[in-house]
């Protein structure tokens, strides 16, 4: 039995950075001559930076120690340049962290110890750097010399907030201009079923015409179901819907301790296959098109080649999002996934029933430190800000929780053992074989996704027997989907209907860069296979009433 302390320690270290970082100390105590060699190198920057620093304010052509990438926004502010003092103490910050990544790098460790040591020494080094002081962040002093002192009240008083309401963590984003129902999951929709699962929305016509097929949106349920329909104007659901489909949506339940035993079975079950048997009553419609996103993409997949094994085929087309089918290469994820971690999740999962959101969320923001945890540090607390309004953000907020069991599984089977992609995983009695998905795919992934990597996606191509269109937009894990046509919006797609090549290299090589979104893209390729046009069905039937308006009471949990 773990000891109390010991269990706390897991909690707030359940990746395992420390024990990662204590491998690469004692590699380096025990072949000391890379991390000396680091260490006398470090010394004879820092020697040099007041030279350095001083022959470049006397316009002197003096090369910087360690050139700083002009990308980073840190350092924007002219000041980092003009001032002897600041360009100094950016130079010895850049060479402390080239330091520090040398001594990592030269530790003779396995990679995923060396990938976590990696991790914690970048979020060590973001959370040192100078422009998170108030008095070596010149933005900061200048702020406050502006405002006499009022934006360092304010900054003060904004991370008393976050100590006390935020887990000490700053405001990503303001939530309080935005209201579920009212600016976020707007799209005109009523509640036709709901078990103990899942609501499943109908949304209701917005073209006097529509395709024969309906449509079904599977989310996933680490987040909540409305990034699918988010603001007006930013939501795919309501382009469908403006666009001649019937659509309808799963909002599953914010699961508690009390579904700590919930499955990824149940999910098949209770989730799409059920949302299947009532779409099909109310509508009367034989084919059903899926579209799912990110997990809801892996479980819709799942689903399609589960009732296809069993001789069912109502599923029609099926569009994947930013989904990972095969896990061989998850990415950076792949640094919380590994099997000791995925121990001790597993453990801390059987003491709480559920994985909090909060953890989850944690997750992704280390993965991009500088943009999502300081960036904000620097913002609200030293310049007094108030966090951005923005609806992506007000989304990831609203986090949820996810039951033990059925994360327990989707973390062993699919992340570690990847088998999803081998054609083994077991799901309510059958091995699940993707091979027998054989109607058309439709596969978006995201040139910057952190979290499902597009060349990772693309493997879909290869596991799917059916005929696919690949598709790489712009953006990340999010603002892939949320991918309204503008300006700023492109996409890469393949011409023609060739089929993919085996390798994700190969096929950017052969693709054309576009003008627009993707949704367009998928507009033209959805009515070719979405049937003939059609009165609109009605809403709910006499089996499935309606039970309310949307977006329901699940999402609101």
């Amino acid at each position: 039995m773990l000891a109390p302390e010991s269990v706390l320690f897991e909690d707030l270290d359940v990746v395992g950075f420390g024990d990662a970082v204590a491998q690469v100390l004692r590699a380096g105590a025990t072949r000391p001559a890379a991390p000396a060699r680091a260490a006398l190198r470090l010394a004879a920057d820092l020697a040099r930076v007041p030279l350095v620093a001083a022959g470049h304010w006397l316009g002197a052509d003096v090369r910087p120690l360690v050139p700083p990438d002009p990308k980073d926004r840190r350092f924007a502010d002219p000041a980092w340049d003009g001032n002897p003092v600041l360009y100094g103490l950016r130079q010895g910050y850049l060479a402390a962290a080239r330091f520090a990544r040398e001594v990592v790098a030269a530790a003779d460790v396995d990679p995923g110890t060396a990938l976590k040591a990696s991790m914690v020494t970048e979020l060590l080094i973001d959370a040192l750097a100078p422009t998170n002081l108030a008095l070596t962040n010149p933005a900061v002093l200048k702020r406050a010399f502006d405002t006499g002192g009022a934006s360092l009240a304010r900054g003060a008083r904004n991370f008393l907030d976050d100590l006390v309401h935020n887990g000490g963590r700053p405001r990503q984003v303001d939530t309080r201009p935005f209201q579920v129902g009212r600016d976020l999951a707007a799209t005109p929709a009523k509640v036709v079923y709901r078990n103990e699962l899942m609501e499943l929305l109908q949304y209701e016509p917005q073209t006097e015409r529509v395709r024969a097929n309906p449509m079904l949106c599977s989310p996933p349920w680490i987040n909540k179901y409305y990034v699918m329909d988010l603001a007006p104007g930013r939501s795919f659901v309501e382009w469908a819907v403006k666009h001649g489909r019937t659509v309808f949506a799963i909002s599953y339940r914010n699961p508690t301790a009390a579904m700590s035993g919930t499955t990824m079975d149940d999910y098949v079950v209770n989730g799409p296959a059920t949302a299947l048997d009532v779409i099909q009553d109310i509508t009367g419609a034989d084919t059903i098109d899926i579209v799912g996103l990110c997990l809801g993409g892996a479980l819709t997949a799942i689903t399609d080649a589960w009732l296809r094994q069993a001789g069912d085929d109502r599923i029609g087309t099926l569009t994947l999002l930013n989904t990972l089918l095969d896990y061989a290469e998850p990415g950076p994820l792949g640094t919380f996934t590994d099997r000791r971690t995925v121990d001790r999740i597993e453990r801390k999962m059987r003491r709480e029933g559920v994985l909090e959101g909060a953890s989850m969320a944690g997750t992704f923001d280390v993965l991009r430190a500088n943009d999502l945890i300081f960036n904000y540090v620097v913002s609200n607390w030293l310049m007094g800000q108030d966090p951005p309004a923005f609806d992506i953000l007000a989304w990831n907020a609203d986090s949820t929780r996810m039951p033990a069991a059925m994360h327990s599984f989707y973390l062993r089977n699919l992340y570690v053992e990847n088998k999803l992609a081998a054609g083994t995983l077991e799901i309510a009695g059958k091995v699940v074989d993707l091979g027998a998905i054989k109607a058309p795919t439709y596969v978006v992934a995201a040139i910057n996704d952190h979290i499902v990597p597009w060349q990772s996606s693309y493997r879909t191509t290869g596991l799917v027997s059916g005929p696919v269109r690949f598709v790489l937009s712009s953006g990340g894990h999010i603002a892939g989907i949320v991918n309204p046509p503008g300006p700023k919006a492109w996409y890469e797609a393949a011409p023609g209907d060739a089929t993919p090549p085996a390798d994700a290299a190969a096929w950017r090589a052969g693709a054309e860069r576009r003008t627009g979104s993707w949704w367009e893209d998928w507009s033209r390729w959805s009515d070719e296979h979405s049937g003939p046009e059609q009165d609109p069905p009605r809403i709910g039937s006499d089996r499935y009433p309606v039970l309310g308006d949307g977006p329901g009471d699940y999402v609101l949990g």
